[in-house]
């Protein structure tokens, strides 16, 4: 195992968040780890790795049973951890921990799908107004219980950006509030991406064309595509159908949003913000880009292109 740059960060009292249950966590070389900040396109490349693991779309169970958010501090550590090491199968997991916050293995592939931030926050507002009101009233009481508030912003996307642009959940952090930094998260990655296990995917990259995607992410994790079932994954990873059949992707979906699948997937586009934020917000955006990101890991989170 590398340790990432000394002792790692340690990124927990968060309604969702908690690295230590990476702690529980045994290693098998071969590992498959989808690492994004959020909103980017996770659960997408989640649904790609599932398909090539499994190319006839015969999945064990729903992807996100399957390849599960080990950092999500809402399901029992032990029973997420039972569950996987009885898969007899190549494993594939999820994290949204940047590169201090994760324990990294040599023998293990990760995967970062980055995304425009000013898309990923459209998408994070979504996400953010339509919780299910027991969600809220959970996020709420663990929040109290490490002396913070969380937010109810009560319909208005802009007190929400100014929250998500300019404070943070973290001490070391400067952004991302009421959840973690975008932009801390994407430079902590870019910095290590020399290393041969890691692969950038970029959802533009993915949107303009998934085949060429899929088959990169294949080579990468070294999975040959039976070519006579290309066209059914393909089918299987396209927005319209992952949408139709969204249950068996996140099953849970209904107990966190209002609306479950409908409201987790939304549009699947790009450039909404352009008619919703205002220049003064899309200024602050690109002043805390400049300050935060190195000028080639802020190109490539706003215009993708291979790493």
């Amino acid at each position: 195992m590398y340790a990432a740059k000394g002792t790692a960060r340690i990124y927990d009292k968060h309604p969702v968040m908690d690295s230590k249950r990476w702690a529980h966590y045994r290693h098998r070389a071969g590992d498959i780890v989808v690492t994004t900040a959020y909103k980017a396109g996770t659960t997408w490349m989640q649904t790609i790795v599932a398909n090539l693991i499994f190319q006839d779309g015969k999945f064990p169970e729903a992807v996100t049973i399957m390849s599960p958010w080990l950092d999500m501090d809402m399901f029992d550590v032990e029973e997420v951890i039972a569950g996987i090491e009885a898969q007899s199968h190549r494993r594939a997991f999820k994290t949204h921990l940047p590169f201090d916050g994760i324990p990294f293995f040599d023998t293990a592939k990760y995967i970062y799908v980055g995304r425009d931030g000013r898309d990923v926050f459209m998408s994070l507002w979504n996400h953010q107004s339509r919780y299910t009101p027991d969600h809220k009233e959970r996020s709420r009481q663990i929040a109290a219980q490490h002396g913070k508030v969380w937010p109810d912003y009560d319909g208005d996307i802009h007190a929400f950006w100014a929250d998500w642009i300019s404070k943070s959940w973290f001490d070391w952090e400067q952004d991302g509030f009421p959840y973690w930094s975008l932009l801390h998260h994407v430079q902590s990655w870019w910095d290590v991406r020399h290393r041969d296990n890691i692969l950038f995917v970029h959802f533009a990259d993915l949107l303009a064309n998934p085949e060429a995607q899929v088959r990169r992410v294949a080579a990468f994790l070294e999975i040959g595509i039976d070519e006579a079932l290309l066209p059914g994954i393909l089918d299987r990873i396209s927005f319209g159908t992952m949408k139709r059949d969204f249950d068996s992707i996140i099953p849970e979906a209904a107990d966190i949003w209002q609306g479950g699948g409908e409201t987790f997937m939304n549009k699947g586009t790009n450039g909404r913000w352009r008619d919703v934020l205002t220049q003064a917000e899309l200024d602050q955006y690109d002043q805390a880009v400049t300050a935060r990101l190195a000028s080639d890991c802020a190109h490539w989170l706003e215009a993708g292109g291979k790493v």
